[in-house]
């Protein structure tokens, strides 16, 4: 693709709105309870690594491995031989940079999309078996996801944070962001990392204040050029 962009799917500042929760929305989202209000802890684009024990050489050891991405942030790769599917996530990306996409072939081709997506921040994407190609550019390393990973979730977030998961990244709850304008404010709840359109729960362009309530039945909450969000309840 000569250019960065959406080509035909995602969810993009401007997007039409989904006005209707899908009729999946059990999700597989995070396990966490109803997130009572803590001490202003926050989520960043930055992932929370949970379960490091001991501080054994050995242990550390092990723990560095796991941090090892997975595979780099620029290229093509084919999916079962250059990376397994499974679910990645990249992390400190600014300027709206990176992009990637997953594909059911090599042509290049519009149709050939499944997923895509420009992010700033932090994303997690779910390569699935099925998926052919995934390409990357402009993107941070990828590492895969712990599926059993726990974090400390928090009770805010960057507006332009990117993607976060739910009951890892942030707590569930009713979160508020003000002082939007021009249209540039983008939030979207979704029951997975697969990033298609039947992915997304509900999403809104928004001017002015925001206000969305997370469940703990979402998998993850996205926000793109939105003033930071804070949990009121």
């Amino acid at each position: 693709m000569g250019m960065k962009g959406k080509v035909a799917l995602g969810a993009v500042v401007g997007v039409v709105v989904i006005g209707v929760v899908s009729a999946n929305a059990g999700g597989n989202g995070g396990d966490s309870g109803s997130g009572s209000s803590g001490k202003g802890s926050s989520a960043s684009s930055e992932h929370k690594d949970a379960g490091k024990k001991g501080s054994d050489k050995k242990g550390s050891t092990e723990a560095v491995e796991t941090k090892k991405a997975a595979f780099d942030g620029d290229g093509d790769f084919q999916v079962g031989t250059d990376i397994k599917p499974g679910t990645y996530r990249t992390s400190g990306n600014t300027d709206g940079m990176c992009y990637w996409e997953r594909a059911k072939n090599a042509s290049g081709d519009t149709d050939s999309l499944l997923a895509n997506d420009n992010v700033s921040g932090a994303s997690y994407v779910t390569i699935k078996a099925t998926d052919k190609i995934f390409k990357s550019s402009g993107c941070k390393d990828w590492e895969a996801v712990d599926a059993k990973a726990q974090g400390s979730p928090a009770t805010k977030m960057a507006g332009d944070g990117g993607m976060f998961k739910v009951g890892v990244d942030i707590a569930p709850g009713t979160y508020k962001s003000t002082g939007n304008t021009d249209d540039m404010c983008y939030w979207e709840r979704t029951k997975d990392a697969e990033q298609g359109l039947d992915s997304i729960l509900a999403n809104d362009n928004v001017t002015g204040t925001a206000v969305v309530t997370i469940s703990a039945k979402d998998a993850y909450f996205k926000t793109t050029g939105c003033k930071d969000w804070k949990k009121t309840t």
